[in-house]
């Protein structure tokens, strides 16, 4: 399967722009990538790349057969996926782009279990809030807050009733002022972090039809929503956050919901694909595993907030 091998070495090159980057992304030395490339273009007749000692790009010929390449890698992939499931069996590697503290906190463990009942699986698992440019970036899918802009993308639903709750320890709740209104949120801290480079701290809250926006002040921003749970499980102060991410911590009792009768606002979760054509049986099993799994917490985490009246 050498030659197979040359092809996505080829196409995984033309997406990082690069032999080092795609040793890198490959487990392979520049070398290697060089040698498959070499031996590729010795066997199709004519030069894929054009190469300099500061950049490579594809040539005009390249630019083509990387286009049926990569549609053709698609189809004998979906060819062998559909072997496989028919086999009973789901193999491959998914490529999955997450949340920082949905990845961390809750989809990291789910990912062990489905390689535990899937073995042939292997995942690639890449944490970040940066948004991942679908179309230019080697991933299967992306794992998203909110419903993306790009109607282009094929949209899966994982837990559409997702919400934002307020939420600190209860030491903090404690210790710190009352809350009874939004505006009662001047005289706390209020954990903070960064979306699209810009501070999340323009809060919006309603209650039977009453509105409110609070610009909310701490004192720590950082670029990772996950350090914003953190410091909120270890009593620093108030997290705006996905029920998601921090369901199992309100199950457990290390937070608790601060103005409950107020809402935040919805923010759905999604699985993100480019084109429907890649939705491989490995990742519609996937995204099945990964909805149920959505379901069943946030029941938890409901059953736990009805116990408490």
């Amino acid at each position: 399967m050498k030659a197979l091998n040359d092809l996505n070495i080829f196409v995984e090159t033309a997406r990082q722009g690069s032999f080092s980057k795609a040793a890198n992304s490959m487990d392979m030395t520049p070398a290697a990538i060089s040698a498959s490339i070499k031996r590729l273009e010795s066997q199709i007749g004519f030069p894929l790349f054009v190469r300099s000692t500061r950049s490579l790009r594809l040539t005009s010929e390249g630019e083509l057969f990387l286009d049926k390449t990569t549609q053709a890698l698609a189809m004998l992939q979906e060819g062998l996926d559909q072997i496989s499931s028919a086999r009973g069996e789901l193999s491959g590697q998914l490529h999955i782009t997450a949340p920082s503290d949905f990845g961390r906190n809750m989809l990291l463990d789910w990912v062990d279990e489905f390689i535990d009942i899937y073995p042939n699986v292997t995942i690639k698992l890449e944490l970040s809030d940066s948004l991942t440019d679908m179309y230019t970036q080697p991933v299967d899918i992306a794992i998203r807050y909110g419903e993306p802009a790009d109607s282009n993308l094929v949209i899966l639903a994982l837990c559409g009733a997702n919400e934002r709750i307020l939420c600190a320890s209860p030491e903090y709740v404690a210790e710190r002022p009352p809350l009874s209104r939004p505006d009662d949120l001047n005289q706390h801290n209020c954990l903070c972090y960064m979306v699209a480079d810009s501070a999340y701290n323009k809060w919006t809250l309603t209650r039977d039809g009453e509105t409110e926006q609070i610009v909310v002040s701490g004192n720590l921003l950082s670029n990772d929503s996950d350090l914003s749970h953190r410091l909120a499980i270890k009593g620093k102060g108030i997290a705006n956050k996905s029920l998601m991410d921090i369901s199992q911590d309100l199950i457990d009792g290390r937070l608790v919901r601060v103005l409950p009768e107020w809402d935040c606002g919805p923010v759905p979760l999604y699985m993100v694909c480019a084109d429907r054509r890649l939705l491989t049986p490995t990742i519609r099993t996937f995204r099945e595993f990964i909805h149920d799994k959505c379901c069943q917490q946030r029941e938890k985490v409901l059953k736990t907030f009805r116990s408490k009246g």
